[in-house]
């Protein structure tokens, strides 16, 4: 369900982009773009692993590290490429343009999001899994990039020409990508799932 979800977001996301000229927007199509890859990579492998009831413990921990590591390098795909445009951007860039629709994927991205966050976290919360777990932190970056998109799409929407907005449509990129790199790392070298799922409960 999460990956037929995800399919219409970089379709979408790409639309929205050619309507406006926001850092931010251009930014997160990238991610889901990137996104995307990493989720179907995670998912053929927890197919993969439920119809193969006698592969080894090796094999399958094997597996699940790198579709633990394809949802990291996603992470550090779409916080750098974040990072990498505020850069090209910073001396003549002027937000603006129709960011009606990217506001509204975000939006729905918001909510969608948050229901898998939670549902992932239940389930490792059962059953602690890496596979799952890193599920879980995905979806718990695309929350908070989610949040950081509305805030700065909203502000375009509502004053595009003010001399703040500029700033809050690349600040927010920055505050979005730093987090991003920080939740891959964390996905890599972090803790246990069970102690963050304790941690998220929290």
């Amino acid at each position: 369900m999460a990956l037929l979800l995800s399919l219409w977001g970089p379709l979408t996301t790409g639309i929205a982009v050619a309507l406006s000229q926001s850092t931010t927007q251009l930014a997160d199509f990238v991610r889901r773009s990137v996104e995307l890859a990493a989720l179907a990579t995670s998912w053929a492998v927890f197919r993969y692993l439920r119809r193969q009831p006698g592969i080894t413990d090796e094999r399958a921990d094997r597996l699940r590290r790198i579709a633990t590591v394809a949802v990291a390098l996603a992470m550090t795909a779409s916080g750098t490429v974040m990072l990498v445009l505020v850069i090209t951007r910073l001396r003549a860039f002027a937000p603006g343009g129709d960011v009606r629709l990217g506001l509204l994927i975000a939006l729905l991205g918001l909510v969608v999001n948050g229901v898998f966050w939670r549902r992932y976290l239940g389930m490792v919360r059962e059953r602690p899994d890496d596979l799952i777990d890193a599920q879980r932190r995905l979806y718990r970056a695309k929350v908070a990039v989610d949040a950081g998109v509305i805030v700065a799409l909203s502000t375009v929407l509502w004053a595009p020409e003010h001399p703040l907005t500029r700033w809050v449509d690349l600040g927010g990129s920055v505050v979005v990508g730093v987090y991003l790199l920080a939740s891959a790392w964390q996905t890599v070298w972090g803790k246990a799932p069970a102690a963050l799922a304790a941690a998220d409960r929290a």
